[in-house]
């Protein structure tokens, strides 16, 4: 919904760019491509953004399911590893030979 608003904005912003100023069509087009641009980044940050946290939140349900995740190319599992939830990562469990190794979340496969 809020990207159809924005385009609404742009839409609106453009008409006045064109009916009430006095640049020319050369500058009308740079503002036009630049701003089209702009938009298309945060898009894309926005999307980019939305497949790293379902990555994250897919690997974190993997471990909570007792699931082994690779991380690292070890082994990550209830046995070995704890989930700090605030930070999303794992935190090698005492008395394990994994003992303080921490790894993120965001980070495993």
């Amino acid at each position: 919904m809020s990207y159809i608003l924005g385009i609404v904005v742009v839409i609106v912003f453009f008409a006045a760019l064109h009916y009430f100023t006095e640049l020319n069509h050369t500058q009308k087009t740079g503002i036009s491509i630049g701003a089209a641009l702009l938009i298309g980044g945060m898009y894309a940050y926005n999307v980019m953004g939305d497949n790293a946290r379902k990555h994250t939140n897919a690997i974190i349900l993997e471990y909570n399911q007792g699931k082994t995740v690779k991380c690292e190319g070890m082994d990550v599992n209830k046995t070995n590893f704890s989930l700090s939830v605030g930070t999303q990562t794992f935190i090698g469990r005492e008395g394990t030979e994994h003992y303080a190794r921490m790894f993120s979340a965001a980070e495993c496969r």
